[in-house]
C-alpha cells in the first residue's frame, strides 16, 4: 500500500462476505458491507471507510462481525462497554456512524475487538 504525508494503517480485515465494523476516536461507527470495499491490487492506495470529521474524529479500528457477536470498547479513562453487534447500523462506506458509546469531555475510544458468539464457529 502506498501512503501519503501523515497517513498510516490501523486495521487489516480479511474477508469473504460479512461486515467489517469501523469505530472511530469520538466514539461513533457504523457496519459496513465487506462488498462495499472494492478489492486493489499490490501498490493502491486503499479506500475511505468512514467520513471522518470534528464531529467523529479519526479512525480507531476496523474489525470484521457477525449479527450474533459483541463488541468490546474502551476508552482512554478505562471505560469498558460491551455490545451487541446486531443494535449497530449497516452503514455505507460514505457516511460518519451513529454513536456507539458516550464519552466524557476529553476522552476518547481508544480501541475496539470482537467478542466471538460461543454459538459462532470461527
Amino acid at each position: 500500500i502506498r501512503l501519503g504525508p501523515g497517513q498510516e494503517v490501523i486495521s487489516l480485515v480479511i474477508a469473504d462476505g460479512g461486515t467489517v465494523l469501523i469505530a472511530t476516536e469520538n466514539g461513533f461507527g457504523k457496519r459496513t458491507p465487506v462488498d462495499d470495499f472494492p478489492a486493489h491490487n499490490r501498490g493502491g492506495q486503499g479506500v475511505i471507510a468512514v467520513q471522518t470529521s470534528a464531529r467523529n474524529g479519526n479512525m480507531v479500528g476496523a474489525v470484521l462481525v457477525n449479527d450474533d457477536d459483541e463488541v468490546m470498547m474502551i476508552s482512554s479513562r478505562g471505560t469498558l462497554v460491551r455490545t451487541p453487534i446486531e443494535g449497530i447500523s449497516v452503514l455505507s462506506r460514505n457516511t460518519q456512524g451513529v454513536r456507539l458509546i458516550r464519552l466524557a469531555e476529553g476522552e476518547r475510544l481508544v480501541g475496539l475487538d470482537r467478542i466471538i458468539s460461543i454459538n459462532h464457529e470461527v
